[in-house]
């Protein structure tokens, strides 16, 4: 599909798979306008389903499978580029060769991204800042989740700093009163374990940097609501607020016990891990007043994805910046995507190569594949690949950005092909071709001298590929001609049949 000007029957979907529940909000674009029709939230406590050797126990997988079947259903009638799920700290921890991975996207119906804890902070801001009235002062928004805590500091609608912290609801519940008793012992120890997880990152949050505090997702939500009730705080969450609740949970003795008007039962047994983490966050950061907003990383993803309908991505954004940064050579680079696009035109049908985002995929390779001539020309292509797989780099997801790497390391050279295994199973035959596409653009405009504008026609077949240049003009650049023979032996290696003439 295009990604074309938004019409009223226009209807999005995003859903955020977090490690203590799942939600899905769908929406309709309406006259530009985002109006949410149906929002579902199941707690599925994936984080707590985690073993030692990250893995997902079985009861833990068949709870999480059985909710995206029930997602997969509500937007079953949505294509390609109408939905768009992401995976959090839980996914990003489990090891298991993408074993759940595969059977959570054959359930949902769609492909799952896992997302960086910075791209995740990204997100949620923008989902955030949706929310609050438009202001030009730093604001401080904090998302507990169930793994991990994000702290952003951003103006308007742009983020400026992102950090993810490894301590959420469910681990530090699990970790610290897993016997569901508390006492004020153990709430010290988790408050102070937190402030440990806090501090290299205390000087570029504390309160000097930002104007106001905001609060996001279900933690800082169900603490909110437990203040309110009980009339603790006028508005939002006060540090008062804060310590009367962490009395009221110490003297009830033990989770079991937890009698708390505007506490859920879902909510419960994760609840003073939460709170623990919220407290250690007021005293590191000096915050006195949270207000909380109710929107959150998966009204970020909505958001994002109304805009990449409307041909607005800031994955472009991202890759002009780094060309920008390391000082690429323009040039060069529209050289080599006008060759890429010229081959994907007439090799995309027939390689399975249709989607807009292979193309786009292709096209950053393109872009990026010189990046590491900033440390060295020799092996300047692994370079290239390294800088692309450890960088931070908003709006991809760790396996778009692992495939990014995979295209950049083997776009010269010898072809590593466990590079490619190491992506998911169903993206390593498209990840395979586009690399291909690359390296022969590469290859034609090794020169640099001047673009390469001869009329060439591409023919392929499955893993064979013909490459039928002018009449004689192989003859009048042999080094060419060489370099293809080489390229033929490369490809032969993934078992790829090159022929030119």
């Amino acid at each position: 599909m295009t990604f074309s000007e938004s019409t009223p029957e226009t209807t999005i979907a995003a859903i955020d798979l977090g490690s203590n529940s799942f939600h899905m909000v769908v929406a309709q674009i309406v006259n530009g306008e985002l109006q949410i029709i149906d929002r579902i939230k199941e707690m599925v406590r994936l984080g707590a389903g985690l073993t030692e050797e990250n893995q997902i126990t079985p009861e833990a997988r068949d709870l999480a499978l059985a909710c995206l079947s029930r997602f997969g259903q509500r937007v079953s009638h949505l294509g390609y580029g109408d939905v768009r799920a992401v995976g959090t700290n839980t996914l990003r921890q489990v090891n298991d060769n993408g074993q759940f991975l595969q059977q959570a996207e054959a359930a949902l119906g769609h492909p799952i991204e896992i997302i960086s804890g910075r791209e995740e902070a990204r997100l949620i801001y923008l989902g955030v800042a949706h929310g609050l009235a438009t202001s030009a002062q730093p604001r401080l928004v904090v998302d507990i989740g169930g793994g991990s805590t994000e702290l952003i500091i951003g103006r308007r609608m742009q983020s400026q700093q992102r950090e993810s912290c490894a301590m959420g609801c469910v681990s530090f519940s699990q970790r610290f009163f897993a016997n569901g008793e508390i006492t004020a012992e153990a709430m010290r120890e988790a408050i102070i374990a937190a402030r440990v997880e806090i501090r290299p990152y205390r000087t570029q949050f504390e309160k000097s940097q930002w104007h106001e505090a905001v609060g996001s997702s279900g933690t800082i939500k169900a603490i909110q609501s437990v203040v309110a009730a009980h009339e603790w705080s006028v508005e939002g969450i006060s540090r008062k607020a804060l310590k009367i609740l962490r009395q009221a949970l110490i003297s009830a003795g033990s989770i079991d016990k937890l009698q708390l008007e505007g506490l859920t039962e879902e909510r419960r047994p994760v609840f003073v891990g939460g709170v623990a983490v919220l407290s250690a966050l007021f005293k590191s950061l000096n915050i006195k007043q949270m207000q909380v907003s109710d929107l959150a990383l998966r009204e970020g993803v909505l958001y994002e994805l109304q805009g990449v309908r409307q041909d607005i991505d800031i994955r472009d954004r991202t890759v002009a910046a780094f060309s920008k940064r390391f000082h690429l050579d323009s040039r060069q680079i529209k050289h080599i995507e006008t060759t890429c696009r010229l081959i994907m035109g007439q090799v995309a049908e027939k390689w399975q190569l249709a989607q807009p985002l292979q193309t786009k995929m292709v096209l950053w390779a393109a872009q990026l594949h010189e990046i590491g001539l900033a440390l060295s020309h020799t092996a300047f292509h692994k370079h290239s690949g390294y800088i692309l797989e450890h960088a931070d780099m908003p709006g991809f997801s760790k396996q778009q950005q692992q495939m990014l790497a995979t295209l950049v390391r083997n776009h010269r050279r010898k072809l590593t092909l466990y590079h490619f295994q190491a992506l998911p199973e169903t993206q390593q035959p498209c990840a395979l071709r586009l690399c291909i596409i690359l390296r022969i653009a590469v290859l034609l405009h090794r020169g640099r001298s001047h673009a390469f504008k001869e009329p060439l026609t591409i023919e392929v077949d499955d893993n064979q590929l013909q490459l039928h240049f002018p009449s004689g003009w192989l003859g009048e650049h042999p080094l060419t001609a060489t370099e293809l023979r080489a390229e033929a032996r490369y490809l032969a290696s993934a078992d790829y049949l090159l022929r030119f003439d």
